[in-house]
This record gives C-alpha cells, structure tokens and sequence, in this order.
C-alpha cells in the first residue's frame, strides 16, 4: 500500500521539512556570520569653509571589505535553541507516526468495508437464488394440480423483491471501493480488497496490559514528553534574555579616500570582543519567562489528561472487542440452525408436509442470521484494529489490496 501518496503522509513531511528548516535556522546562530560591503560616497558641508586650511569642504570614500561575528557566550541561550531545534525534529517523527497510524486505521475499516460489501452482494444474490428455485417449485406444483396460480403469484414477487437487494449490494461495492481508494489517496484509481471477514477470536487481551501497551507505545505520549523538552529549553532562553552575552566582531577591507587635490588608499581591520549587558528591558524578560513556564505547565496538563484519555479508550476498546467477538461466537451457530432449518422446510415443501409461510420464513431467518454474522465479524475485525489504534501498535488489515 503506498502510503507516501496520501495527502496526509505529504502533510507530514512538509511538518519534517518545516522543522528541519527551524534547525538550520537556530543552529545558524552559533556559526560565524561572515557579511560583504562595498561602497561609494561623495559628500560636501560648506560649514567647514572657514577651516578650509585644515579641513576640505568636500571628499569622496570608495570602500570594500567583509565582517565577522562570532557568538562567544550567551549564557546558555544559543545551546539551549540548538538542543530544542534537535528536540523538534523527534517531535516531527512523532507526528509521522500519529498521522501514519491515523490513515492506517481509516484505510483498515474501510478495507473491511469492502469486504463486507462483497459478502452482503453475496448473501443477496443467494437470496435471490432460493426465492426462483422457490417460484420454480411452485410452477412445477401448480402444473401437477397440488398447487395454485396464487402460490405462484406469490413466489414470483417475493423473487422480484429480492433483486433490489441485489443491486443496492452492488452500489454499495462501489462506494466502498471509492472510500477505500480516497482512504488510501489513489482518488483517480480503482483498487480492491482481497481477503475474508473470517478471523479466529481467542483470548481477550485484558485492561492492565492493554494499557500498559498504551502508555509504553503511542506516539502522542512521546510528543508530549518531546513538547515538555522544547518547553523547558524555552524557559533557559527566555532567562537568559536580560543577561550578558559577548560576540567576536572582526572585519578587513580596502579604503580610498580623496580631500580635494589629496588623495591616499589602503587596507582596513578591525578587531574587538563586544559585551551588550541589558540590564533592565522594562522586565520584558521576566515577561517572557513568565510566559514559556505557563506554557511548559500547560503542556504537562494537557499530557495528563490525555493519559486519562487514553485509559479510557483502551477500556472501552477491549470492551467492544468482547462484545463483538462474542456475538460472532453466538451466531456462528444461529448460521448452522438457521441453513438446517430451511434445508428442511425446503425438502418438506416439495413433499407437501411444510407450507409456503414456512419456507420464507426459514429464508428469512437465514439471510438475517448471515447479514447479522457478516456484519459481527466485520465490527469484530474493526474492534481489534481500533485496540491496536489505541494501545499505539496498529501495524494494518490482514489481507491485500489491487
């Protein structure tokens, strides 16, 4: 399944290549910084005309060079920006994860979707099947006299009733085809499902490790924990906004200066160490402070609530993975009494010992015991793919796509 062609999966790694950006940029911060001038200039000020022995009224600079600064110290708030830029490139992985396991999900129910289509398609046209072997019985009574123009009547309605289901079968085949292919992000492709609604229904896997599974293993809980790490390297910046820092600043070039009828060229340098020291910013730092540890508060709240959630879920998952699996285990053996049950009324009929009531009514209980079966292990198979969902390890559905 290629999973790199959902919008989705296209989305996420614009979120990596975003963050990856944030680094670069962060990271810039400790590298030198390397800038070029050049430039020319003409300027007169005829207020020096009473000098005008020892200073020209007008001159004109050509110059040339390159700048370097170099951060030195920064208490600690240059390192801190790199580490949370490394921090968020593992929260970018974890939002892949979250995504990737989100469109798994989707992708798997309706993948059964289809699957269940096609057994629904299957059931209906067997219906229709039984329903004509039953006007052909009846034709076949009512031209040996032990049967009556109305029986016939009767069982060709009941035939033509069933072919809408068929067709409505049908449709939805399709719909589910197309749900499947937007799932996947093939919206211009027609794919399919192969494989069965079957599926062995063993132990219930119970709630301490379920959601011990959970707490271990989804990636929401790693972003957070990752979130809570860029928090706290926000906080060391905020603080170290109304401390020193001292930078490196050197620059070299070429100047050439004309006064007049006198004119001289040559190299220029520099050189110094820089300290800048804002020793009082209007407390706009202590502002900022303030304002990353609400921040960094907030988020370990909201990561306790959602291991709340989370609990939660995982429960009520399990529950609706035995609710469903039990209900397979109950009308599987409805399915057997219910076909053992129209094979005899169908054999009494042609005998003459069942009516017609009977036999459509043994139909009935049939075809609703198999939609009810078909269904049950369709919501069974979805249950156990929500549990995985849930508990962090959804790997995908069990069968293949075309």
């Amino acid at each position: 399944w290629p999973w790199g062609k959902t919008r989705t999966s296209k989305k996420a790694r614009e979120y990596r290549n975003l963050v990856e950006g944030r680094y670069v940029e962060e990271r810039a911060a400790a590298l030198p910084q390397l800038t070029g001038r050049a430039g020319i200039s003409r300027d007169r000020d005829e207020s020096q005309a009473a000098f005008n022995r020892f200073f020209p009224v007008e001159r004109e600079t050509r110059s040339a060079g390159i700048g370097l600064n170099q951060v030195i110290f920064t208490f600690g708030q240059v390192d801190a920006a790199i580490r949370a830029a490394k921090i968020g490139l593992r929260t970018a992985d974890d939002q892949l994860k979250i995504n990737q396991q989100a469109v798994i999900k989707e992708v798997s129910s309706a993948f059964y979707d289809v699957l269940l289509a096609k057994e629904l398609n299957t059931l209906a046209r067997e219906n229709l099947e039984q329903k004509k072997r039953n006007h052909e019985e009846s034709k076949k009574k009512a031209a040996l006299g032990v049967g009556t123009d109305f029986d016939v009547l009767v069982s060709r309605v009941a035939m033509e009733n069933a072919r809408p289901e068929v067709i409505r079968t049908a449709n939805l085949i399709q719909q589910s085809r197309m749900k499947f292919a937007f799932q996947m992000g093939l919206s211009n492709e027609k794919v399919d499902s192969r494989g069965t609604l079957e599926a062995s229904i063993g132990h219930y896997p119970p709630y301490e490790e379920s959601i011990k599974t959970a707490l271990d293993q989804r990636p929401e809980l790693k972003e957070f924990q990752h979130r809570i790490g860029i928090a706290e390297e926000l906080v060391k910046i905020n603080k170290a906004y109304d401390k020193p820092r001292v930078d490196f600043k050197a620059g070299y070039g070429w100047q050439d200066l004309v006064l007049e009828n006198t004119q001289a060229d040559g190299p220029t340098w520099t050189v110094g160490l820089v300290l800048t020291y804002p020793f009082f910013d209007g407390l706009k730092a202590r502002g900022k402070v303030a304002q990353s540890k609400s921040e960094l508060a907030s988020i370990k709240i909201e990561e306790s609530k959602f291991i709340d959630s989370v609990i939660l879920l995982v429960r009520d998952a399990v529950n609706r993975v035995k609710e469903a699996g039990e209900i397979v285990k109950g009308l599987t053996g409805t399915v057997d009494q219910a076909e053992t049950l129209l094979t005899l009324a169908e054999k009494g009929f042609q005998f003459g010992v069942k009516t017609r009531l009977e036999v459509e009514d043994a139909q009935l209980n049939q075809v609703r015991a198999k939609l009810d079966l078909a269904r049950a292990k369709r919501d069974y198979l979805v249950a156990r793919v929500n549990l995985d969902w849930t508990m962090g390890v959804l790997k995908g559905p069990q069968g293949s796509s075309e």
